[in-house]
């Protein structure tokens, strides 16, 4: 057994006898045909997922590498950025070296779209893609885990309890992120664990910690370690999050009951929402490698959060959600001042903007609206703080 096997992607030889395992996984079969024929499935469960294995079997006859199954993933991720975006930008790639492997570290609001959006990118400009750093929240289900995995996703254990384990397994992942930005393969992973559900992206130290756990005790200092990684802030920025309504609502639960329990196959429907759902327009801002000597986790975090907050690209319905709130939020903030919203935005139609925006905001139940607001206001708060 190779040292990161059971986190790594599969590897090429992998990929044929991963996807004829998946083609007879019933529960996968039922799942794509439920989505496709919700009604026919319903009354004809078995014949579906039959029907459904056979077309898969054909449309994947030639996938035998991870090369050909990210070709084949490519047309279905742009229908889907066609049908629910507006269009996505991106901006900076053209200033990183397309020979270097970077570890891209992003903000975090889908839980899906985020990695495949760079990856995207990557794609289309003909560079290496990503592996994608995934918690085992999502990979419950064998057949979820297989699609990740072929995906190039490796496996963060966050599941794990006791304190030698929990090392251990930052251990290794932090020895796998090195040893694939050392062999050339570009890395994406979240800048805190989870999404950020209140719309402040901030980056967790420990994260920043645990790249660093696997070069302790050798001749490295932990500037070296982090220069080695070359790390570039990602920010992706969406103007609608398909999801507003349920993160506020979580938030809301949370704040009152002190705690959240997730239904079961919620993560699941998120996906599916955060795919599907309507999002505006998306950008995706590669920021500038690290090459500074950073001292500590905490100045890494800073730099950061820096570059993310200064590359979100903010929408107008971040700063109709900031005057909405303004006055709750303004005595727990160091005094600062916003450009008016016809200074940054002449080109748009504001009245409509926000005749949109109001529309939005309704369909959030009033007692949950606080969080709604401190979503799309917080990317306000951020940048001009």
């Amino acid at each position: 057994m190779e040292p990161f096997d059971d986190i790594r992607p599969y590897h090429d030889d992998e990929v044929r006898p991963t996807l004829n395992r998946l083609l007879k996984d019933r529960d996968l079969l039922k799942a794509l045909a439920y989505h496709r024929y919700p009604g026919l499935t319903r009354e004809l469960s078995g014949l579906m997922g039959w029907l459904t294995s056979i077309v898969l079997r054909r449309k994947t006859s030639h996938i035998n590498n991870i090369r050909h199954f990210q070709a084949f993933v490519e047309p279905y991720l742009r229908r889907i950025i066609k049908a629910s975006t507006s269009g996505v930008t991106y901006s900076g790639l053209e200033r990183l070296d397309s020979t270097k492997a970077y570890l891209f570290l992003s903000n975090h609001r889908d839980i899906v779209l985020d990695p495949a959006l760079v990856n995207y990118a990557l794609y289309q400009s003909q560079r290496e893609t990503c592996r994608i750093a995934i918690g085992d929240n999502l990979v419950h289900r064998p057949f979820v885990s297989d699609l990740m995995r072929l995906n190039k996703s490796f496996i963060v254990k966050r599941s794990v309890t006791g304190r030698r384990e929990k090392l251990k397994a930052f251990q290794t992942l932090s020895g796998y992120i090195h040893h694939s930005i050392a062999t050339g393969h570009p890395v994406w992973i979240a800048q805190s664990e989870g999404r950020a559900k209140d719309g402040n992206d901030k980056t967790d130290p420990a994260i920043i910690k645990m790249f660093n756990v696997s070069r302790r005790g050798r001749d490295q200092v932990f500037a070296q370690n982090i220069k080695s990684l070359n790390i570039v802030p990602v920010s992706i920025s969406y103007e609608f999050d398909p999801c507003d309504r349920h993160k506020s609502r979580e938030l809301h639960q949370t704040e009152h009951q002190g705690s959240y329990t997730k239904a079961k196959d919620e993560d699941m429907r998120s996906i599916v929402k955060g795919i599907e759902g309507y999002k505006g327009h998306v950008h995706v801002a590669f920021g500038q490698p690290l090459v500074g000597d950073y001292p500590d986790a905490d100045s890494v975090a800073s730099e950061v959060d820096h570059q993310i907050w200064c590359n979100y690209q903010i929408q107008p319905i971040n700063f109709f959600a900031w005057e909405a709130i303004a006055d709750e939020l303004t005595q727990s903030l160091p005094e600062f001042s916003v450009p008016s919203l016809e200074q940054l935005f002449s080109d748009i139609d504001l009245d409509a903007k926000r005749r949109e925006f109001a529309d939005r905001l309704k369909l959030c139940k009033p007692e949950y609206r606080k969080w709604f607001l401190r979503m799309y206001a917080y990317p306000v708060i951020n940048r001009y703080k």
